[in-house]
C-alpha cells in the first residue's frame, strides 16, 4: 500500500483525490488546498484528512500529485522531491525549462519517480493508435473548446496545445527542425487561438490548431503514413484506421476501415495506476520529467514565434 496525497484539489485535483481514494494500492492520507472550505469538502468526500500546509505531509506520505497553478509547481515539487517523495506534477511541468531540468536532476539523484500529467497519453484511443503508427508523413491536430475563465491566467499553447505537443513528439520520434506559429489575443491577455506548423528532421510535417474560444469542443488528431491513415477522437475515445486492402483481381485496391475495440477506462485512472506501478516496481514512467520538459520547451519556442507575429 502506497501512502498518497493530493496538493491542490481544484477542478482537476478533486478527480485525482477521488481516484486515489478508490484505487487499490493507494492509501489516500490527505489533501491540501488554500481554500479551507474546499479542502474540507473534498476530504469528506474521499474519507481523508485536510491539511493546511503541504509540508505537513512530509514523513506521512510516499507519493503526491501536485495539481496547483503552474507558477507553484517548481517550489512545491522541489520541496517534495527533496523530502524523498515521489511526484506526479500536472502539466505544464513548470514555468520554464531550467526549473524542469532542476526537478529532473533532484529526482535522479534521489532515485525517485517523477511523472508529468500529460493525461492524453493514457487515452485508450492513443494507446491503441500508437501500435498502428509507423513513420508518419503528415499529422493534423485540432483541439478546440469553449472559453473557461479558470484558465485565463495562461495562454492556449501551454494550456491546451501542450497536450498535443507531447503526443506528437511521442508519435514522430524525431527532433523538430523548424517551426512557424501564429496566434491572437481575443478575450484575455494571452493567446486564445494559435496555429503552428512543425517540420521534423525525419521529414514529417505537423499542423496544430488550438483554440479556447470555440462554440463547440473538438479534439482530434489524424496521422497520415504510407498506405494508411489513423484518426483519433480524443473526447470520444474513438479510433479508426483507414488502409488499403490487398489488390483485387481487377487490380484496384479498396479501402478498409478498422475500429479496434478499446478498453473503457478513464485516462486519469490509467495515469494514476501507472504512477503507482512505477513506484512499486521501480520503473521509469511513460511520461517522465524529460518528456514533460521536451513538451514545455517546444511550447516555449512556439510562444516566441507567436510573439514575432503579433500586430504592432
Amino acid at each position: 500500500m502506497i501512502e498518497t496525497a493530493v496538493i491542490g484539489v481544484g477542478h482537476l485535483g478533486q478527480h485525482h483525490a477521488r481516484i486515489l481514494h478508490e484505487l487499490e494500492g493507494s492509501k489516500l492520507i490527505g489533501i491540501v488546498d488554500q481554500d479551507e472550505k474546499r479542502a474540507q469538502q473534498i476530504a469528506k468526500s474521499t474519507k481523508t484528512t485536510a491539511f493546511q500546509y503541504y509540508k505537513d505531509l512530509f514523513g506521512k506520505v510516499k507519493a503526491v500529485v501536485i495539481a496547483v497553478p503552474t507558477p507553484l509547481h517548481y517550489q512545491i515539487g522541489k520541496d517534495c522531491l527533496e523530502a524523498g517523495i515521489h511526484c506526479l506534477i500536472e502539466k505544464p511541468f513548470t514555468e520554464d525549462v531550467e526549473q524542469a531540468e532542476e526537478l529532473i536532476k533532484i529526482a535522479q539523484d534521489k532515485n525517485l519517480i517523477l511523472q508529468v500529467g500529460h493525461v492524453e497519453r493514457f487515452n485508450p484511443a492513443v494507446i491503441e493508435a500508437h501500435k498502428y503508427v509507423k513513420d508518419p508523413k503528415f499529422i493534423e491536430v485540432n483541439r478546440l473548446g469553449p472559453f473557461d475563465p479558470r484558465t485565463s491566467h495562461i495562454g492556449v499553447v501551454l494550456d491546451l496545445m501542450i497536450h498535443d505537443l507531447d503526443i506528437v513528439l511521442y508519435l514522430v520520434g524525431s527532433k523538430v527542425k523548424t517551426l512557424e506559429a501564429f496566434g491572437a489575443k481575443v478575450l484575455t491577455q494571452h493567446e486564445d487561438i494559435a496555429k503552428c506548423r512543425l517540420r521534423f528532421e525525419n521529414g514529417c510535417i505537423v499542423d496544430l490548431s488550438a483554440s479556447r474560444i470555440s462554440l463547440e469542443q473538438y479534439r482530434k488528431i489524424r496521422i497520415f503514413q504510407a498506405d494508411a491513415y489513423v484518426s483519433v477522437d480524443y473526447a470520444r475515445k474513438d479510433l479508426k484506421i483507414y488502409k488499403k486492402k490487398k489488390a483485387q483481381v481487377s487490380g484496384f485496391k479498396d479501402i478498409e476501415i478498422l475500429r479496434p475495440k478499446l478498453k473503457e477506462e478513464e485516462p486519469l485512472k490509467l495515469e494514476l495506476k501507472h504512477f503507482l506501478e512505477c513506484i512499486a516496481e521501480g520503473k521509469q514512467p511513460q511520461v517522465s520529467g524529460e518528456h514533460g520538459r521536451d513538451a514545455l520547451e517546444l511550447g516555449k519556442e512556439i510562444l516566441e514565434q507567436l510573439h514575432l507575429h503579433e500586430a504592432p
